[in-house]
Order: structure tokens, then sequence, then C-alpha cells
């Protein structure tokens, strides 16, 4: 359930109780543990322990405070590290002007060095920054142009800072600093963060969450970072647990690739996942990538779409769900008489039902469907994307009649069902006070802004 991105159990406080340790782990849903090296004398007591421990997995790397004696021998013996099948990046690297314990030309060089041994093994690195924001973010930018991937353990920085990071496809970590007392900044930055951009960790045998801290930190702690996260963004603690370690699995390796839903969870609604199949291509959508919400792997292919009873069989009694949404990957229009199959289902048994949908399913269907919208489906969200038909064909790859399609099936939604909201995604080019206008004065209907990050 729950996979421990950052514990640095070659620490000698583990030397004495290390089997307790990992049983202590085991019987909290921990998975897997990736521990990161400092130096290379622990890169080599890293190897050791993930030979013995069928779930323990390494970095190798030289960490800031180590690299005073910096010289390029290192990479050679780095390089014959990293050829062990259970060493999964380089790390913990970085920069750490916070402390005296190496120049800052040396701290430099050595990061700079590491990141381009990353590049050429096409591993993920885990950087280590400490109150040097500015040449961190700045020589991983250069970097990240040439492919570089990887995580920022330990965040304590700003939300700007944050959502820079995530714009270099990195992920970021949080460690039991954000159940601290006096770190409410911290937790409104990690409630801004969605669920897809972050890993978790502990950063043992330091940071101990509360109500453990002062103690020595230790893997078993990490459901109590998942359950702040889960406080923070409205989920369950399943949820975050789900979502971060398929995160780690595509930056990592480590864990697998769930099987496909069919149905999946978020919060208290079940989503309903139709097809994959959709008349529209937007620029934005991952169908066509991982296909993958919140950890919940959505590819299917057409040969696999199943009959409304198997998705009926999942649900169950719909009245345990806040609502049931048909919402994936693809147009759920498409398929839309297993929607009315199912959907008649749900409300027969008591169950509230929202379709979203990108508006274009009397073109799809050929006929007008909207009025069989009627005592199905009680919500209809619909993806606006831009108030102007132009950038509307653009982002969605479609022709620009459908944005005139897409406004009228909004306008005549309204008098089938209980509510209509139309989305836009919070992207820079995207006007949204105008499409705010569009949608609340011109169609008289409700507007939500999607995040984007």
């Amino acid at each position: 359930m729950f996979i421990d991105t950052h514990a640095h159990l070659f620490y000698p406080n583990f030397q004495d109780d290390l089997d307790k340790v990992l049983q202590n782990a085991k019987d909290e849903k921990i998975d897997y543990i990736l521990i990161p090296a400092t130096d290379l004398p622990t890169s080599t007591k890293v190897i050791e322990l993930i030979d013995k421990y069928d779930m323990l997995y390494g970095a190798v790397g030289i960490h800031p405070h180590d690299t005073k004696d910096w010289n390029d021998d290192y990479l050679i013996q780095l390089k014959e590290l990293v050829q062990h099948k259970k060493i999964v990046a380089i790390g913990e690297i970085g920069l750490d002007y916070f402390y005296d314990f190496s120049p800052k030309e040396k701290q430099i060089d050595a990061f700079r060095k590491q990141l381009e041994l990353a590049i050429t093994l096409d591993l993920p690195v885990i950087i280590h920054n400490r109150e040097a924001d500015e040449d961190v973010l700045s020589i991983v930018s250069e970097f990240s142009k040439q492919g570089l991937r990887g995580q920022f353990h330990c965040f304590s920085g700003s939300l700007k800072d944050a959502l820079k990071i995530i714009e270099m496809n990195f992920y970021l970590s949080f460690t039991g600093n954000i159940t601290f007392k006096k770190t409410d900044d911290l937790r409104a930055i990690a409630s801004q963060i969605q669920l897809h951009h972050l890993l978790l960790e502990t950063d043992s045998p330091f940071m101990t969450p509360i109500p453990h801290r002062g103690k020595r930190n230790e893997p078993a702690n990490i459901p109590l970072i998942a359950q702040k996260l889960a406080e923070l963004h409205n989920v369950t603690i399943e949820d975050v647990g789900c979502i971060t370690s398929f995160n780690t699995f595509k930056l990592f390796g480590i864990g697998k690739k769930t099987e496909p839903s069919f149905t999946y969870k978020l919060g208290s609604s079940l989503y309903i996942n139709i097809t994959n199949r959709c008349n529209a291509s937007c620029y934005f959508c991952d169908k066509d990538g991982d296909a993958v919400i919140n950890g919940y792997n959505l590819r299917m292919e057409k040969s696999d779409e199943p009959p409304a009873e198997i998705y009926i069989n999942e649900i169950g009694d719909p009245k345990q769900f806040e609502e049931i949404v048909f919402c994936g990957y693809g147009e759920p229009t498409i398929r839309f008489e297993v929607v009315k199959q199912i959907a008649k289902y749900v409300k027969v048994n008591g169950g509230r039902t929202r379709l979203n949908t990108n508006g274009h399913g009397n073109i799809i269907n050929k006929r007008n469907i909207v009025p069989e919208l009627a005592n199905l489906i009680d919500i209809v969200s619909i993806s606006l994307n831009s108030s102007d038909e132009n950038q509307y064909a653009e982002m969605m790859r479609v022709e620009k009649k459908y944005f005139t399609e897409m406004k009228n099936f909004a306008s005549q939604a309204k008098e089938f069902v209980e509510k209509v909201v139309l989305t836009i995604v919070s992207i820079d080019e995207v006007e949204i006070e105008k499409a705010r206008k569009l949608v609340e004065e011109d169609i008289g209907v409700e507007f939500r802004i999607r995040k984007y990050f």
C-alpha cells in the first residue's frame, strides 16, 4: 500500500534492531523502502542491505555534506555501484548552504557531475536542497532540458518553487515536517500540490512526525504522513497510498503498475471507466500516455470494454457512494447505451450520478441524446477548456464546429438534469474571466476551474 522513498537504514541507530524495524514497516503496510546513500562507504552499505532484504531498494551518490573531498574518480566508483539491479537512482545529491561542511564550489561541481552521470545512465536523481534554492533550481532547470528527472526530497520551499519543480517533471516529497505544529505554511503548500506529483518519505532516522517527535524516525511512520496528506486533500489514506505508489513505480520502477480498473474510488465517489476512446485529443490529456488517474490504471482497449453488468456488479449498493461518476480517459457518450443502463440501475437503487463529458455526444451518436439524460443523470460536467472557438479547436484538436456543439449541449442539458457545470483548465493561455462570463451569463450554468498541476 505504501512506499517509503527515503530512509537511511544504514545509520548506526538501526544496527541492532533492523529486522524489527522492517517488520514494523510491513505491519503498517509498507511494501518497499528506498535507501539513499550519502557517500561511497554508505553506498557500499546500501548494496549490502538491498542484497539481504527483498523489500529494500537503493540509490548511490555523494551528499553535499560529503563533497569536500570530491574528485572525479568518485564517478568511476559510482558507475560500478549502479550496475546493481536494485540501485534505482543517483542520490542523495544536491546543495546545502545551511551548514559549512563543504565549500560551495565543491558542492556545485559534485552536484553537476552527478547530474551528468544520471543523464548518461538514464537514472532519476534524489535531490537535497537546504537554503540553496536559487542555485539548485537553476542547475536542475538546465539539466531537465536534457531529460533529467527525479525527486526533491524533504521539500520545505515556496509554492512558486514547488510549481517550478513540477514543471521540470520532478516529484516532491514531504516528511514528518508537515505534521509539526508550526508548519502551517508548509501544509498550505502541500494542499496545493496535486497528489500525482508527490511521493512519500520518512527521511529516517530524522524528521519524526507527530506524535513521535523526539524519537528515532522509521518507515513504519509513513502512514502518519500519508494521513496528513489525505486530510489536506480531502481524500482517503488509501487514495494517497495508491497514488504515491504508482508515482514511485513511474519514477524509480519500484513495485508494479496495477491491473486496469473498470471502476475506481476517489474520496467518497465511485468513478466508472467506460472507455479510453475519444473523438478529441486534448494536448493536456494523458489517455495515450500512462492513462493513470490517482494511481488507478485506466488503460483499456476497445476489445476490453466490459458490458454494463460488470460495472453494476462492482458498484453494488450505489447509496454507499456520494455519487457515481462516468469519467475516465475517454468520452463516456461513445458508449452511451452502456452509460444509460448503469445510470438506470444507480437511480433505481437510490444513488446519484454525474456525467463528465466533452459535450460532443449528439455528434458522436448522430442524434440528440440530451433528453435521454432525464431521470438518469443528476449532474452534467462539461469540459469547456476555452471561451475562444479557435483556441478550443486547437487545444482539443477538433473542428471549430464542436465548440458550438458543446455550448448547445450545455444549454439543452439545463432542461433535463439537476445541474450543469462547465469547467476549464487553469493554464496561462486561457482567459479565465472571459470563460466565466460565457458560462455564467451567456449559457447560464455553473463555472468551475480545474487545476492543471
